[in-house]
């Protein structure tokens, strides 16, 4: 079995730890911060500052391809997670009457939890688990490295082209080796200019600006509430503005607005009252906030992101080898899809089940490159043909006319037809990929005739018009 060394503490670095560990790995993490996620969860999610987690405080979904694998692979975490408040939910569940079971409906339940509780779990499970060492307040400064020359023994340095072997990490208190180092460390990690000081050539990263700013504020139901109505829960939003309610565990939840990065109302939304009452105009939010909720949170307000692929695989082959990356250190997704804790397990998972194939090699790096861009690529290039869509309508503030309408259309079809919801929600929780669920002729057809039947059925109408948006941010 494999010696790992695990970047970073977060979500999928933990997940790597754990799952590694449980295949027969030993294991060493290494965490920036000082402190673990411990079970205090609105101690630790609304009163820990966490400047290199900025996502920390915003909503998560678990969809239905992180729940399989928390389910199948780490069931005591799942367990916990139900224990600290998680609530499952089925897509299902949208209609009065759900409808009859099928194979796969298990794979379109997610788990609505904050990021914590989700961290809480892991650590839990992660203190017990023998065969791991947690460096808490020792972050990584350095990768050690070698040669293919230096290792076939003529001690010449990596020179241009050379893939350079990663033997393992420093930090301020020493060095340490092991057979494999798994960059768990975010995007921001530190990684690349690392590799970039150990001679190895540059990887490559595919980035697209999304175009959109969001405003999120936390709130609890009223005591004795314990749970919120069960329609609507969609994502719902005009030609320039959108909003959506994520409930998640014990009886709170989170509304978010979004709009694009360059609407001149965009700092209004900052204001707690101003952004209440621009929820409002909106049904997720008026039918949540009316409910007589308690704020919990400033508005809490993030941008400038993008959708970002990095790659330690060029035309010439691996750039580096006995190294991996995990989470956002490959693929930084825009939450509107809410992909990225699910890509991130998956990537932990694959890495457990593979780090005794060999992990110093450039085969192994390969292999990895070459899984990642099979079953990850595909769900980020949707990411960012969706976000292109949602910030060129902002942007334009036009509405949706020809494929564009079918497309949404589907969207909205499918709060009325359980065989259009079924298939929208394999798409939304990783099971299917978009061209197989909706060129599926039986969900064409429904689709065709639920547009058919509205002959003036205009998207993307649902909420504030214009004046009265600006209306409402005026304050």
């Amino acid at each position: 079995m494999a010696h790992v060394l695990v970047i970073g503490g977060g979500v999928g670095g933990l997940a790597t730890a754990l799952l590694a560990a449980r295949q027969g790995h030993d294991v060493e993490l290494f965490e920036r911060d000082t402190r673990a996620p411990g079970t205090a969860l609105d101690r630790d999610f609304f009163g820990w500052r966490r400047p290199t987690v900025p996502q920390a405080g915003q909503p998560h979904a678990l969809l239905g391809a992180a729940r399989n694998v928390l389910r199948d692979d780490l069931p005591d975490v799942y367990e916990e997670m139900l224990r600290l408040g998680a609530r499952e939910r089925h897509e299902l569940d949208w209609f009065d009457e759900r409808p009859p079971a099928r194979p796969g409906d298990e794979d379109i339940v997610m788990l609505q939890a904050r990021r914590i509780v989700l961290e809480s779990a892991l650590s839990t499970s992660l203190r017990a688990e023998p065969g791991v060492v947690v460096r808490y307040g020792e972050p990584v400064t350095g990768l050690s490295t070698a040669s293919r020359a230096a290792e076939r023994g003529t001690g010449r340095g990596p020179g241009p082209g050379a893939c350079v072997r990663v033997t393992g990490v420093t930090t301020e208190a020493g060095s340490y080796a092991g057979d494999l180092v798994v960059d768990a460390g975010g995007r921001r990690g530190g990684t690349e200019g690392r590799l970039a000081a150990a001679g190895c050539r540059p990887p490559v990263v595919e980035r697209h600006r999304t175009g959109l700013a969001y405003f999120c504020r936390w709130y609890r139901l009223p005591e004795g509430m314990p749970e919120g109505p069960r329609r609507p829960w969609a994502v719902t939003g005009g030609s320039f503005a959108g909003c959506a309610v994520f409930p998640a565990d014990n009886g709170v939840f989170a509304v978010t607005l979004f709009v694009h990065t360059a609407d001149a109302t965009r700092s209004a939304l900052r204001d707690p009252a101003v952004f209440e009452a621009a929820a409002r105009a909106f049904p997720p939010g008026g039918a949540w906030l009316e409910l007589g909720a308690e704020p919990l949170s400033e508005v809490l307000a993030t941008a400038s992101l993008d959708n970002r692929w990095s790659a330690l695989v060029d035309e010439l082959g691996p750039v580096a080898s006995g190294l991996v990356p995990v989470g956002d250190a490959i693929a930084h997704t825009n939450p509107t899809l809410g992909q990225g804790t699910s890509l991130a397990l998956w990537a932990a998972r694959r890495v457990a089940r593979t780090a005794h194939r060999d992990p110093g090699s450039e085969r192994f790096a390969a292999e990895h490159h070459d899984w990642a861009v099979r079953t990850l690529k595909p769900w980020f290039d949707f990411q960012v043909v969706a976000d292109s869509a949602i910030g060129e309508r902002f942007a334009t503030r036009a509405g949706r006319t020809g494929t564009a309408r079918e497309v949404a259309a589907l969207f909205d079809c499918a709060l009325e037809d359980p065989e259009v919801m079924r298939a929208r929600a394999r798409v939304r929780h990783l099971a299917d990929p978009p061209g197989r669920a909706y060129a599926n002729p039986e969900i064409r057809a429904r689709v065709a005739r639920w547009l058919a039947a509205r002959p003036d059925y205009a998207p993307n109408e649902v909420g504030p018009d214009r004046a009265e948006w600006e209306k409402l941010t005026s304050g």
